[in-house]
């Protein structure tokens, strides 16, 4: 099952600032929702754990993450694949574009995603539905880390 999603939200923050954050193992670690693990590793990606409910399925998912495409301060791709044992599989990626606005950044994103396994039964809508619910968590704790 795949699905896209696609967003903007505006930080009271500059934009290096912002980059700094996007690009720090600690900060990302505090705004992913469930997020168990997040270290940096040699080939400048990051190894994940995340606890994650979806209706009725929860899952650990191990995974790995990597950054493509780098253009500081403007953005990057972020690309990642988790599995979650018998609940299944997630793998895909985000653009994620920064730009000078009002006095702050404007942050864009645009999200592509696979499911798969126990989770990709759940049906479309419940998946869209936490996928945005996970999104804004977590662009909200992003939101108050670069505001200090």
């Amino acid at each position: 099952m795949a699905m896209t999603m696609t967003g903007e939200v505006q930080l009271a923050a500059p934009r290096e600032s912002v980059w700094a954050k996007l690009n720090d193992p600690d900060v990302l670690k505090a705004c992913i929702p469930g997020c168990e693990e997040l270290e940096r590793t040699e080939d400048g990606g990051f190894r994940a754990v995340a606890k994650m409910k979806v209706g009725p399925v929860s899952a650990r998912f191990k995974g790995k993450v990597t950054l493509s495409d780098l253009d500081p301060p403007n953005g990057y791709k972020i690309s990642g694949e988790g599995e979650g044992g018998v609940a299944g599989f997630a793998k895909g990626g985000a653009v994620v574009a920064l730009a000078e606005k009002d006095g702050g950044t404007l942050l864009t994103y645009n999200v592509e995603a696979q499911i798969g396994g126990k989770l990709a039964q759940l049906g479309q809508r419940l998946i869209n539905g936490t996928a945005k619910k996970l999104a804004d968590e977590f662009f909200a704790n992003f939101a108050k880390a670069v505001q200090g």
